[in-house]
């Protein structure tokens, strides 16, 4: 499985931006798709994430700022982030959990001016 992340950029504080990640090889029907950050200095933590199902789940820190959705091509997946703040800026990166097995995009960075 391969994934690769886009839509990375600078904004300013309160702009949005849109990250998709695509997941190609083969994936199997339970699939998780999330995304996690990794903040300058600071270790990689979660943001969101999606199920087969289309159950969602998100960091405090971002609830009601972010969504996260699947693409209208298969194994794609979106992240709409709005009202980006600073603490926001971070290296982006999207995972897939198939059949058990954890697979790591080689990320986007997402740089938040104030």
């Amino acid at each position: 499985v391969q994934l690769q992340a886009f839509g990375g950029a600078l904004v300013q504080a309160g702009g949005s931006l849109r990250l998709s990640c695509a997941a190609s090889g083969t994936i199997s029907n339970g699939v998780v798709m999330g995304w996690w950050r990794q903040p300058p200095g600071k270790q990689r933590e979660f943001v969101a994430s999606i199920t087969a199902g289309d159950t969602t789940a998100y960091t405090d820190s971002v609830k009601s700022r972010f969504t996260i959705s699947r693409g209208n091509a298969r194994n794609t997946m979106i992240l709409q982030m709005n009202s980006l703040k600073a603490d926001d800026t971070a290296h982006y990166y999207c995972k897939v959990t198939s059949n058990g097995i954890v697979y790591w995009g080689q990320g986007t960075q997402v740089t938040v001016s104030s």
